[in-house]
């Protein structure tokens, strides 16, 4: 994979895309710091990539031709997921926009492009995590997901995540926090804690969701500290 030089400028320059503003001291400046470096970690007992593969194409096969609610009559393209599938990150959001119902990949708008920023400034590109959505077809008008559109879809985000055995799950925005979780929390109380995907031990840190924060930028120095957070959990040091 591609080297990222994550200490000193360069970090500063993906964290200023997310609105974050860092001030170097000048005797710094130019040289390396010690950053936000993240370091893949193995994995073991997976189970062999050619297995995995085979699943989750033959998974995401189920999820393209899927009639178990009304989205699939509205949809160009279902929205499966993109990404590393050995990744030690899940990060799952909401449903499809627009934009991603016609490419079939999530995250590709505005949005996208913010998203790829907070990747970044953890030290992730986003080909090293997997991303998903809690709906695999978007809702018409971009409307909330009703109840049995997200149990209709609960079934291949459940095998996603045993398939794909993350270490974290960042969870973006309030629909997919409180329906990951099963919770009615506020998004704004469960920020700044971290939770266990039910029926296992895998953390899962909630934070606001890219789009929310095109319109509301102001919070995305609480991103920044939900993203360093998340980081703690899967360092061991929460």
């Amino acid at each position: 994979s591609v080297k990222l030089y994550m200490n000193g400028i360069r970090q500063h320059q993906y964290l200023k895309e997310i609105g974050i503003t860092v001030w170097l001291e000048r005797k710094l400046a130019g040289k390396e710091t010690t950053g936000f470096n993240v370091k893949s970690v193995s994995k073991e007992n997976r189970l062999l990539e050619t297995e995995l593969d085979k699943n989750l194409d033959y998974l995401s096969s189920q999820v393209q031709t899927c009639n178990f609610c009304e989205l699939h009559k509205f949809r160009t393209k279902a929205v499966f997921g993109i990404g590393n599938k050995n990744a030690d990150w899940l990060v799952i959001g909401e449903a499809p926009g627009v934009e991603e119902d016609l490419k079939g990949e999530p995250f590709v708008g505005r949005a996208g492009k913010l998203l790829n920023a907070m990747l970044l400034s953890m030290g992730l590109q986003r080909k090293e995590v997997f991303i998903a959505n809690i709906l695999k077809c978007r809702p018409p008008k971009n409307r909330d997901p009703k109840l049995d559109e997200v149990e209709a879809c609960g079934n291949y985000l459940r095998q996603q995540i045993e398939l794909i055995k993350p270490k974290v799950i960042l969870a973006l925005g309030r629909i997919a926090a409180q329906n990951l979780l099963k919770s009615t929390t506020p998004i704004g109380k469960m920020r700044g804690n971290s939770y266990l995907y039910p029926g296992s031990d895998l953390p899962v840190v909630v934070t606001y969701h890219p789009a929310y924060l095109l319109r509301s930028p102001t919070e995305k120095r609480k991103v920044w500290e939900d993203l360093k957070f998340a980081q703690n959990i899967f360092r061991g040091l929460i």
